[in-house]
């Protein structure tokens, strides 16, 4: 559930790093294929990536599919922006939209 500390403590992390991926995992141990893809292509940039293991809080892990209205994970904000999830990563990275969204 999305509490009002937990809304204001993800529009605060969302703020304050320019790359944020909620995911399954953490950065240097994904979970799961797609945090695992999702944060190969962040760090193919050499951008801080700030990471949120969902699997470490049932209360984050629901609260970030609330905040963003997205049901799946991971969940990638770039410049306080929710972007999405991995596929549409995959999918700017590809196209080249990623590269002028992290300069």
């Amino acid at each position: 559930m999305l509490t009002e500390q937990l809304r204001q403590e993800i529009e605060n992390d969302v703020k304050t790093n320019k790359v944020v991926i909620y995911m399954k995992g953490t950065a240097v141990a994904p979970m799961c294929g797609f945090s695992a893809r999702s944060v190969q292509i962040l760090q193919s940039y050499n951008v801080p990536v700030k990471d949120y293991n969902v699997l470490a809080s049932e209360e984050l892990r629901q609260g970030i599919k609330e905040f963003t209205n997205w049901p799946t994970l991971p969940q990638i904000f770039v410049n306080g922006e929710f972007i999405g999830g991995c596929d549409i990563i995959s999918e700017m990275h590809e196209n080249g939209e990623l590269a002028q969204l992290l300069k």
